[in-house]
């Protein structure tokens, strides 16, 4: 386990690998922040390549260069959790999707609440994109990382929700 601390137009990120995949992707004042046993040592820029690739592709995207990640990822989760972000992983760049949208591709219609739950616990944030979530008006709601950062992120991949059309 290492991580490496990257500055970014939304503060520093905190960028956690187990040495093959990337594990997670915090902010400062994250809702759910690391532990120490999660990150591991700290390196150094440029003495980790996964850690500088993800750093790399993090710039890249936040300049707006880069709409997707090529990166190993290993969150921790439960099967269910993982469930929900593996169709976080699908939502393309500028497009959302509702937590009730969600449940219902998992199959379970009454499980919003739970999708929430998972989303919110998404230890990969950005990379695994689950700003792309939306309340079940379309509304802007919640983000681990706060909701300013959620809008920055919508804003740079070009989304419109249906109530800014006109």
């Amino acid at each position: 386990m290492a991580h490496l601390l990257a500055d970014s137009p939304l503060g520093t990120l905190t960028i956690a690998s187990n040495g093959s995949a990337i594990t997670g992707v915090w902010y400062e004042q994250h809702r759910y922040p690391p532990t120490a046993e999660t990150l591991g040592e700290r390196a150094l820029p440029g003495t980790d390549p996964l850690l500088d690739a993800a750093a790399t592709q993090l710039t890249e995207y936040l300049a707006g260069e880069r709409a997707s990640f090529d990166l190993p990822l290993d969150p921790a989760g439960t099967e269910k959790q993982k469930a929900v972000w593996d169709i976080l992983c699908r939502i393309p760049a500028g497009q959302s999707r509702t937590y009730g949208e969600i449940a219902r591709e998992l199959g379970n219609p009454n499980a919003a609440q739970a999708v929430g739950q998972a989303v919110g616990h998404n230890p990969v944030s950005i990379v695994i994109p689950c700003h792309r979530v939306m309340g079940a008006d379309g509304s802007v709601t919640g983000y681990a990382g706060g909701v300013e950062r959620k809008s920055f992120l919508l804003e740079l991949e070009g989304y419109r929700s249906a109530d800014t059309l006109f």
